[in-house]
């Protein structure tokens, strides 16, 4: 006898406050749903870490001084072909412009801009909203590699 697993869902919402079960619960929900559309291992890690760093930055700098229960927005919507996932803080917003580039010399040693640094290294687009507290990320699944 097997049993038959039902298919995971595509889409979701979740309002995450600073929890790690929460948050832990959130991405395997969005990974899950990218294996069952054949997502490599490396598209996956891919997502977990831009996925990983929006959220700390929403956490930590978006809801900075405001209590650990304030919840932030996270949308998906995941498909065989790209995975659309949006992340949405209650803060005042921020300019990406005005980020320092972390990889240029006079900025190694700062700590700042790392992570969006990372999100857009690994994203096929990041974009946020005019206020700056809410980033849209896009994934597009890499073509299979011909043999």
């Amino acid at each position: 006898m097997t049993s038959k697993v039902p298919p995971t869902p595509d889409s979701g919402r979740f309002d995450l406050i600073n929890d790690r079960d929460q948050i832990d619960a959130a991405i395997k929900q969005i990974l899950d749903s990218l294996e069952g559309h054949g997502y490599t291992e490396s598209s996956k890690f891919a997502v977990r870490l831009a996925v990983e760093e929006g959220l700390a930055n929403a956490l930590r700098h978006g809801h900075k001084g405001m209590p650990n229960t304030t919840p932030i927005r996270v949308t998906f919507k995941a498909s065989p072909a790209e995975l659309k996932i949006t992340i949405t803080d209650q803060g005042p917003g921020f300019s990406p412009g005005t980020v320092p580039d972390p990889t240029l010399e006079e900025n190694l040693e700062l700590p700042s801009g790392r992570g969006l640094m990372l999100m857009r290294a690994y994203m096929t687009s990041v974009t946020f909203n005019a206020k700056g507290n809410q980033v849209t990320m896009l994934y597009r699944k890499p073509a299979p590699k011909k043999k």
